[in-house]
């Protein structure tokens, strides 16, 4: 059984609405991060008296570490708190390796800071370096809110740990996510020392003023986006599971009603985190694309079982309560630069591709779809884009393994024989990693301009 979600008036109204691209705001705020940085250098600058001796050089060393973790704390938890600004317009994967780059630099600068100005405070008390375990404890336990600090200093450790690649990928989804959120707790206990030992702040109140409101909005953010909205959406709307399909063995498409859903402002091609009230799992919040575009009064996702979340949504019961956090993404229309478009999808990233399909503006042969699937039934929703296809005048290909188990070829060359000018196409493309990035390769070789190649990881 399939659902039938196709041809919405909704849908048909956004395929005739004019192409205006938007762009992405990455480059002017990543611009404005390095301004921050440089702000926080000629602090340190302008309050670090002449250095003569070794002494000096390794505490003023460690205080300039300390300054820059400090900054990059309040990046790391700016890159958690949703803004739609970075969310919608930069896209959450890109957002989320922003976060994992700047929480890896906050780390190497915090272990530098505790052993630079530890060995330097030694150096002043007549002591050696062997003596900076020893310093260390007297500093802990004698100076204002640095065993607060300690607590927080040993939570990003143990965060930074579990967030390597290969403990990270051993450890479940949930169990990861729960812990990440410390991360909250860790920068609030290592924020005080900062303020009341450190020396920039004492010599420059105007800097204190500054680093107050650099953590005061980061907060504001966090709890406005975090909390309130999340609670507004959620009793505003009401959702609640009306029905659970199997679309193909393993694959269930899960329809969600609610109150006015049209007035969320979802997009096809974004994703919501999604928690359904249900015995076991309450306590997990998953994110998962839209699967069509969002309808008045319904919404539908369409997942693989992968984990013991995704396996468990087969076995909700209609008028389950649902709690959904979103809508998050960039994979929309407003990426669009160009006329025709090709949508290429591998496995379950078809959810998003099949929204678009249903949606993006365009003229009879201007939407082209390849979904790449292990055999012909893998190929969730084909119904629903076939009818998209017939309705549209949209080309759809699939690409399976031959009998004999070998991989369909997705080569540049390959590309260019079925789609001749696709270096004029916009492309959008989601799928596992090794294969989008197999494709995005593939699509350079075949000239598409990487700023036309329009891709986001579902693996958040």
């Amino acid at each position: 059984m399939t659902t039938t979600l196709a041809g919405g008036r909704a849908a048909r109204r956004q395929t005739m609405r004019r192409i205006r691209p938007r762009r992405s705001p990455a480059v002017p705020l990543l611009l404005a991060l390095w301004a921050g940085a440089g702000a926080v250098l000629w602090l340190w600058w302008h309050t670090t008296p002449s250095i003569a001796d070794t002494t000096g050089r390794i505490i003023g060393a460690g205080r300039i570490t300390g300054l820059l973790a400090g900054y990059l704390m309040a990046l790391v938890v700016l890159q958690m708190a949703r803004v739609p600004a970075l969310e919608r317009r930069v896209g959450s994967d890109r957002v989320a390796r922003w976060h994992a780059m700047t929480g890896r630099y906050t780390l190497c600068l915090v272990i530098a800071h505790v052993f630079l100005i530890m060995w330097g405070y030694a150096l002043q008390a007549g002591r050696t370096l062997g003596d900076i375990v020893t310093q260390t404890v007297e500093s802990v336990t004698q100076l204002p809110d640095m065993g607060k600090a300690a607590i927080g200093t040993a939570l990003l450790l143990f965060i930074g740990l579990i967030s390597a690649g290969g403990i990270r990928r051993r450890l479940p989804y949930d169990a990861w996510y729960h812990v990440h959120l410390l991360t909250y707790a860790a920068v609030y206990l290592t924020f005080w020392h900062q303020i009341s030992t450190g020396n920039d702040f004492a010599v420059e109140p105007v800097a204190k003023t500054f680093w107050y409101g650099l953590y005061g909005t980061v907060t504001a953010l966090v709890v406005w986006y975090r909390v309130l909205t999340p609670v507004r959406l959620n009793l505003r709307h009401r959702m609640r599971v009306e029905a659970v399909i199997e679309e193909t063995p393993g694959i269930v498409s899960v329809l969600i009603g609610g109150r006015k859903l049209h007035r969320i402002g979802a997009e096809a091609g974004q994703f919501f985190r999604w928690r359904f009230l249900a015995p076991g799992m309450r306590c997990s919040s998953h994110p998962y694309s839209l699967s069509a575009a969002p309808r008045p009064g319904m919404l539908r996702i369409t997942v693989k079982a992968i984990g013991d979340h995704s396996a468990r949504l087969r076995d909700l019961t209609p008028g389950t309560r649902v709690w959904a956090e979103g809508p998050y993404g960039a994979l929309t229309a407003q990426r669009r630069s160009r006329g025709k478009v090709l949508l290429v999808a591998g496995g379950v990233g078809i959810t998003p591709m099949r929204a678009l399909f249903e949606t993006l503006p365009g003229a009879a042969g201007d939407i082209t779809l390849l979904y790449r699937a292990n055999s012909t039934q893998d190929l969730a929703l084909w119904g629903e884009l076939a009818a998209i296809a017939d309705e549209r005048g949209a080309r759809l290909m699939y690409a399976v393994n031959s009998p004999d188990g070998a991989r369909p070829d997705i080569s540049a060359e390959r590309l260019r024989e079925k789609v001749p000018d696709i270096e004029q196409h916009d492309v959008f493309l989601c799928g596992p990693p090794g294969f989008a990035q197999s494709v995005y390769e593939a699509l350079r070789g075949a000239g598409v301009p990487a700023r036309r190649i329009h891709h986001e990881s579902f693996e958040m």
